[in-house]
């Protein structure tokens, strides 16, 4: 016989029963609810807090699970209340089940709060600034005052409701087909929209923030290194909240884990559009990644934008503008958008030949200790291949440098005033990367290079049907950025402009606030006829245009190195990384990668490659399963199918990110 104690959660009570090892789980549950006399415990489950173990396979013996009789079981329910901070910095309380491996909790609370593919997001520990480690009952008291005023909401089996028993937790919400915000379960029951019209969703709208001094409190990372702090914090999504110590009530936070966006539509993707937006402009303010002055001023006068438009009636900027459309044609329109096609009228030509860029353009290649600057090529751009000539006359002889620019960095460095439109190309080599400048003359030319180099990166040449895309959306990033030069267009400075919550501290601190307004009221004009859904995906895209985008910083000793250098994770390559300066050492693109995997023992990591040496690297101050689930969580969803919508391959997902290939 053995004697095992169990301690419930409701009564806070212990309770020993002597039972043999041959006795199963769910027998074990049947003896202890009847002594407790529990009336409901479909919910309820063991956990044996010394193993960090749920024991959810009630048809397993106590003698299978190893059980002996000095073991303490927790007998609790599942679902268990989370304060989660989505990525607009409300906080929700939510119901998640604890016994759930992580990628299907978040996949639960996404469906929820209707944000379509889940498998992007994941849940990260609340960062710690390490200036307010002695003052924690301060901080404990910050974070009161923090959740203070802020929207909560109860969530429980995928519905979201104000008052328990309001309606069946079999209800599933819907979309509404006017604007893509979503219906409650009782709106889709009883035909009564509270989201509908002049209503909309509070997580599909924008809300401005209402004083510099939130900013003030919330961490900044101040190096590359807080930044790969920050990242030590991510849940393993293969393992229970439980199993990684989450406590009931804790703080977590929601964030778009893998900066991949999937069939971003904002006919049905309202309230994901606007927390990706919100992430972004919250990652801008913080200067978790970093912007030149034009683009801080053109994000703010997006976020400005956005603002106005969210504070007025839902009428005015989503009804209105909306035209009664055939349904045959919306649809043909938004399959156009999706396959990125447009409208073209490609010929057989068109088809079968590569195109070609060639023209004058400067190139520089730095060097340490020298002064000399550009000089003037003839340069052609055909496949993934740049050929330089010294003149135009000379283009069909040999070349006088040639780049190949597959698996290199591409980093743009504009100043649209000072008519800069340079492109740094970090081109690898067998023992590191060659740095490469170019110099173009116009905004036109810019686009088309930097789109071509862009391409050629990844493999791709300019006959990709996303090369005109490309251009485009370059060129507009520019627009944006460009500066009115009419001041009768120009708004008066009012007190609704608070440029305190519009514009990052590196640059209150440069110019005073007068002037920082008028130039967001400048930059405004570029922006001021956009509806709300546009700029809010104009800023994603800005966003993602920029040089450090979806980079995500750990600390790792690569084999054979001294110290601890970083390591950078993105959606299509591995870069090794400068401490101090962030500047790209070595990249690896993922398209040329045979195999990953762990060693388990030693904790490292090691990935081989098509033609090149295999690397190999120990994680520092967070387990190698964190940086090994980044690159299988990107693998998965570079292979996603396009026609996958809501369903989700998880043990692929699961098998990728635990070391199997």
């Amino acid at each position: 016989l053995l004697s095992s104690t169990f301690k419930t959660q409701n009564t806070k009570m212990d309770v020993s029963l002597r039972v043999t090892g041959e006795i199963h789980i769910g027998g074990v549950m049947l003896k202890l609810v009847e002594k407790l006399g529990m009336q409901d415990w479909s919910d309820h489950a063991l956990w044996w807090e010394k193993k960090k173990t749920w024991l959810l396979k009630t048809h397993w013996t106590l003698d299978k699970y190893g059980i002996q009789a000095d073991a303490r079981l927790l007998f609790t329910p599942q679902h268990k209340l989370l304060r989660l901070q989505l990525p607009n910095m409300k906080h929700m309380k939510v119901k998640v089940n604890f016994s759930d491996r992580v990628f299907k909790a978040v996949s639960d609370i996404c469906k929820t709060f209707n944000i379509r593919h889940p498998e992007e997001l994941s849940l990260l520990r609340k960062p710690r600034d390490p200036k307010k480690k002695k003052k924690k009952l301060e901080e404990a008291e910050e974070d009161d005052l923090e959740l203070e005023g802020l929207t909560y909401a109860c969530v429980f089996s995928g519905s979201i409701y104000s008052s328990p028993g309001l309606y069946s937790k079999t209800m599933t919400p819907t979309y509404d087909s006017r604007d893509g915000s979503p219906l409650s379960p009782t709106s889709a029951w009883f035909g009564d929209s509270p989201l509908s019209e002049g209503n909309p969703s509070i997580l599909a709208v924008s809300q401005p923030i209402s004083s510099p001094d939130i900013l003030v409190k919330l961490y900044k990372p101040q190096s590359l290194l807080d930044k790969a702090k920050i990242n030590q914090g991510w849940l393993d999504s293969s393992r229970s909240l439980m199993e990684q110590d989450v406590k009931e009530n804790e703080v977590l936070l929601l964030r778009f884990k893998y900066h991949s966006f999937f069939d971003l539509n904002p006919k049905y993707d309202a309230i994901r559009v606007n927390q990706l937006y919100e992430q972004a402009k919250w990652a801008i303010l913080l200067e978790e990644i970093e912007c030149t002055e034009e683009e801080m001023m053109m994000f703010a006068a997006l976020q400005y934008h956005i603002n106005k438009l969210s504070i007025m009636s839902s009428d005015n900027h989503m009804n209105n503008s909306e035209k009664e459309v055939d349904e045959v044609d919306a649809a043909l329109s938004d399959l156009e958008i999706t396959l990125e096609g447009g409208k073209t009228s490609n010929t057989l030509g068109d088809i079968t030949s590569i195109p070609e860029l060639a023209d004058y353009v400067k190139v520089f290649k730095p060097k340490k200790l020298t002064l000399k600057g550009y000089k003037q090529y003839w340069c052609t751009f055909k496949d993934i291949t740049i050929s330089c000539y010294k003149s135009k006359e000379e283009a069909h002889g040999t070349p006088a440098h040639q780049m190949n620019l597959r698996g290199c960095e591409v980093t743009p460095d504009v100043n649209i005033s000072g008519q800069k439109f340079n492109i740094k190309l970090l081109i690898p080599v067998a023992d590191g990367m060659n740095e490469i400048w170019l110099r173009c003359d116009t905004e036109k030319q810019y686009a088309h290079w930097m789109a071509a180099c862009r391409l050629a990166s990844k493999g791709k040449t300019m006959a990709d049907s996303s090369y005109s895309l490309e251009v485009q959306n370059i060129l507009s990033f520019l627009k944006m950025q460009h500066m009115n030069p009419d001041p009768q267009f120009i708004e008066p400075i009012t007190t609704d402009i608070n440029p305190e919550c519009l514009v990052s501290p590196r640059y209150l601190k440069k110019y005073k606030n007068k002037q920082i307004s008028a130039r967001i009221l400048e930059a405004h004009q570029n922006v001021a006829q956009m509806s709300l859904i546009e700029a809010k995906m104009r800023f994603i895209q800005a966003w993602q245009s920029l040089p450090e985008f979806g980079i995500t910083h750990f600390l790792a000793k690569f084999q054979g190195g001294k110290r601890e250098e970083l390591i950078g994770i993105t959606y299509n390559r591995l870069i090794r990384m400068d401490a101090s300066t962030g500047d790209a050492i070595k990249t690896w693109r993922f398209s040329n990668m045979k195999q990953w995997n762990v060693n388990w023992e030693i904790k490292m990591v090691t990935v081989e490659f098509a033609d090149e040496p295999s690397l190999s690297f120990i994680c520092a101050e967070v387990d190698c399963k964190v940086v090994h689930e980044f690159i299988g969580g990107y693998i998965f969803l570079s292979t996603r199918a396009k026609d996958q919508n809501e369903s989700l391959d998880e043990e692929m997902f699961y098998k990728l990110t635990s070391g199997w290939v």
